[in-house]
């Protein structure tokens, strides 16, 4: 009887195991059918009955891409990216953390109400909100620079406020009063001992921000004019131009390299990521 049960036990973890191999190939085959398509000539890659991999892996396409168009280099694209993403991230961070703090340990007037909106800002569209943001960035002679995309990221973000604020809760209160005891103000429990408990929280932030912002192609299409200014997620549509021609082969070697960066990040910060997530499931 034991052994049947095993038998069984093995058997549907096998089928399991299939299943969610195949899965993983179906969502990944896009992915690596665009890196495939780097190392093809555009004539290659929607040629019928094309194959997955090349005929010959070839990096003209890398080079091509890299060179840019109208006489600026991706590198330029790539810099821009960093600095958006960079900047973004760390108001993102810092400003959320600060306010989880103060949603989570300190008492103040209306604090339900203001939390309620909070989280009704992380329920809104982008779409709802984008007109008005345009309407008030214009006034301030923002659009055309950054400012209108790295700013808004130094007031908080709602979904890292709600993540910091469930993180702190989890901290036992007895720390924060034995702090005070000791002559710790609220300023000084929150660098001394509230960031040093909530880095999970932080990174889960920072690897979000980070990707959310490397991503963003509709704020660049929005406020940026300036092709020196375009971020990476911008810059690929340019390869693709419908009256004249696109150079699939170039977007494809670049979209490429882009992913290059949120890999890395998320390979190296993947342990941070899964216990920030987890644990904000169970505390609160």
């Amino acid at each position: 009887m034991k052994t049947g049960y095993k038998e069984k036990r093995t058997a549907i973890s096998v089928i399991y195991h299939v299943f969610t191999f195949f899965f993983a190939c179906v969502m990944i085959y896009p992915l690596i059918w665009m890196i495939m398509g780097s190392f093809k000539s555009t004539s290659e890659i929607f040629k019928a009955a094309a194959s997955l991999f090349p005929e010959s892996f070839s990096f003209h396409n890398y080079k091509v891409g890299w060179q840019g168009f109208a006489g600026y280099g991706f590198g330029i694209f790539f810099k821009n990216s960093f600095i958006i993403a960079g900047l973004s991230t760390v108001g993102a961070v810092i400003s959320s953390a600060i306010i989880g703090y103060g949603f989570a340990r300190i008492d103040f007037k209306l604090k339900g109400f203001w939390f309620a909106c909070m989280l009704l800002s992380m329920m809104l569209p982008f779409q709802v909100i984008m007109i008005p943001q345009y309407i008030i960035f214009n006034k301030l002679g923002w659009v055309g620079s950054y400012l209108p995309i790295i700013v808004p990221q130094f007031f908080g973000q709602g979904f890292f406020i709600f993540l910091n604020v469930q993180f702190i809760k989890g901290i036992p209160i007895d720390l924060d009063e034995a702090a005070r005891m000791d002559g710790c103000t609220i300023y000084s429990i929150f660098v001394r001992i509230i960031l040093p408990l909530i880095k999970p929280s932080l990174v889960t932030s920072a690897i979000f921000s980070f990707m959310w912002r490397w991503d963003d192609f509709l704020a660049a299409l929005i406020y940026l004019s300036d092709p020196l200014k375009y971020p990476v997620s911008y810059a690929l549509k340019m390869f693709s131009d419908p009256t004249a021609g696109s150079d699939w082969g170039a977007m494809f070697a670049m979209a490429t390299l882009s992913l290059i960066p949120i890999f890395i990040i998320f390979l190296t910060m993947q342990r941070y990521l899964v216990e920030g997530i987890a644990s904000t499931g169970i505390k609160g």
